[in-house]
């Protein structure tokens, strides 16, 4: 008897929570279909919540209303709406609201007018809307009138005309004509400057210094995105921690406007340790050290460090901001490396200095103009040598992504190019240079397309007495062709040791198959050699297949190769890194 009394609770408590949960169901109904129409009218009336029947009688007045009010947001006056509700049955297990709508005929444009008046005339970027929705004759949608409305607030807000405001501004509908006129004038007002940019007094950098990394000059007619640009330019030169940038139009004195910044200096030193491992060099780690702000004038030095079992490098620099100095700066370098190229009996000890001349032009190229001097001690085989070169040279390099670590669209172009001229502190004749092209597109989110070219050469008079390894090509690795040990594909002399050549080429196709948001299946080929003669080149061929997992540091690249020439062989590459 307890239990039975027990059971009967639970079913009614059972029943009970379901007629409280049961969500109540919207259906509307446009006919003729009108998907526009029928999507504004859902969105007008939103959900209908945990309603029973009576609830969504009593709801469906205001329901109605809702609709109609979605209908003629769109021009249709004339609509016949009515509504219905239907209780819970077998098959539909909540209370259903249903809304049948017969839009009829559209109110129509007749007459239009959108007019700028004033300064903000003699802009050339102030638009006037001039959508096709907003033509004599086409239907009447409230959202394509007030979007014209706030675009022109906009662009007033943007450019600076804070005195702007609409003079006319009517919508005049006669739903029994079914027509509608369109009233809109603006008179923009003057257009307001940009004053004097001050900085706050706790910052240790020179105010003259602060003060070129200013894009604009005082009385610069006013553009919200110059002050947009200033913030980020400001953030991106490497001082300060945070940035504020104030422009207030209420602060104006005679429509010129103050600008204040106020800055949080960063840290005035920074270390950086790192841990890595690919196929071409095995284990490698990383460490790095700046003085971000050595005196007001904004100097920074630095070193960085790389060690790995072929390689062991150390660098050191010290940069002198230019003019303009977020674009510019002149950078003394020096370093020393200890390099066993492809596994061999060749070495290397190479030591490096000289100025540096760091832009970034207009068109987003970056330049480095440089002039090195080079001391290389080397053996190749059975030969040794001694190395002086003094090289001045040239590098551009651009790159579009869109995406910094994982891009799915993008290029990278470089060319390196480097001259020494015998007796000016060099050993020999030469110019050396050195080509990079890679691109990335993607195709309907999963089918992504790599390719990928190198090219590099050196002319000269004496090259096999006189080139130093480090200006040598060898080709074969992760980075080149792959199915190739690293380095390993090379001129070799009468002993058979590799010794690098003189021009060098290599390219790589390949295809990715996104399977989830982080991994992907990857096929490829790489072909590429280096070799000491132009007429007809061998050129060795590498295909493979792979997998990729997108690491927070970008791509991990695990790949299977096989080459197929020199008897073949298959091997194992991973590298890491993005892809552009």
């Amino acid at each position: 008897m307890t239990y039975s009394g027990r059971l009967s609770w639970g079913l009614l408590l059972l029943a009970a929570s379901s007629t409280v949960w049961a969500q109540s169901e919207l259906l509307v109904r446009v006919k003729p279909a009108n998907k526009a129409l029928k999507a504004n009218i859902e969105g007008y009336i939103g959900s209908l919540g945990e309603r029973d029947e009576e609830a969504l009688l009593r709801f469906s007045r205001g329901a109605e209303e809702q609709a109609r009010k979605a209908a003629q947001a769109l021009g249709y006056y004339q609509a016949q709406i009515d509504t219905e509700v239907k209780p819970p049955t077998d098959k539909d297990k909540s209370p259903q609201l249903i809304i049948r709508v017969e839009p009829g005929e559209p109110v129509r444009l007749r007459n239009v007018t959108v007019r700028i008046e004033g300064p903000a005339t003699e802009l050339k970027a102030f638009r006037i809307p001039s959508s096709s929705a907003l033509r004599a004759g086409e239907p009447l949608n409230h959202g394509h009138y007030e979007d014209a409305k706030r675009l022109i607030q906009n662009q007033a807000s943007r450019y600076g005309f804070f005195r702007g405001q609409f003079t006319q501004q009517q919508l005049a509908v006669d739903p029994q004509a079914g027509v509608a006129d369109i009233d809109l004038v603006y008179q923009s007002g003057p257009r307001y400057r940009l004053g004097a940019v001050t900085f706050s007094d706790d910052s240790p950098l020179d105010d003259d210094l602060l003060q070129r990394m200013v894009s604009f000059k005082p009385g610069t007619p006013y553009d919200s995105q110059l002050i947009a640009e200033l913030n980020n330019d400001l953030q991106s030169s490497g001082y300060f921690e945070g940035v504020r940038v104030d422009a207030a139009p209420t602060a104006a004195v005679a429509e010129d406007i103050p600008v204040a910044v106020q800055l949080e200096i960063r840290k005035p030193r920074t270390m950086g340790l790192g841990l890595g491992f690919s196929t071409d060099v095995g284990p490698r780690g990383k460490a790095n050290w700046t003085r971000h702000w050595v005196n007001p004038q904004g100097h920074s030095y630095g070193w960085e460090t790389e060690l790995s079992a072929p390689r062991q490098n150390v660098g050191l620099w010290y940069d002198v901001p230019l003019d303009p100095p977020l674009t510019d700066k002149l950078r003394f370098a020096g370093g020393y490396q200890n390099e066993e190229i492809a596994g061999t009996d060749t070495l290397s000890k190479l030591l490096t200095v000289g100025p540096e001349w760091h832009s970034k032009l207009p068109s987003g190229w970056q330049r480095v103009i440089s002039l090195k001097y080079q001391r290389e001690e080397y053996k190749l085989g059975d030969d040794s040598g001694l190395s002086n070169l003094l090289m001045p040279g040239v590098s551009f390099s651009y790159l579009r992504s869109d995406n910094r670590i994982d891009p799915h669209n993008g290029y990278r172009l470089q060319f390196d190019l480097q001259a020494a001229k015998e007796g000016l502190l060099s050993d020999t004749n030469l110019l050396h240079g050195n080509v990079l092209l890679k691109g990335l597109t993607t195709l309907g989110e999963n089918h992504r397309f790599l390719a990928r070219v190198q090219f590099g050469g050196s002319a000269t008079n004496g090259y096999q007495n006189n080139i130093p390894p480090s200006l040598r090509f060898f080709a074969g690795g992760d980075q080149s062709v792959r199915g190739y040990d690293y380095q390993s594909l090379s001129p070799k002399n009468s002993d058979g040791d590799r010794i690098g050549g003189r021009y060098m080429v290599a390219g790589s196709a390949e295809y990715q198959y996104s399977l989830t948001e982080k991994w992907r299946v990857a096929t490829f080929i790489d072909q590429g050699n280096s070799f000491n003669s132009l007429e007809l080149p061998s050129l060795k061929t590498g295909v493979g297949f792979g997998v990729r997992w997108v690491s927070p540091v970008g791509p991990l690249r695990l790949d299977l190769a096989k080459a197929l020439d020199d008897d073949g062989g298959i091997r194992l590459h991973f590298s890491m890194g993005p892809e552009l």
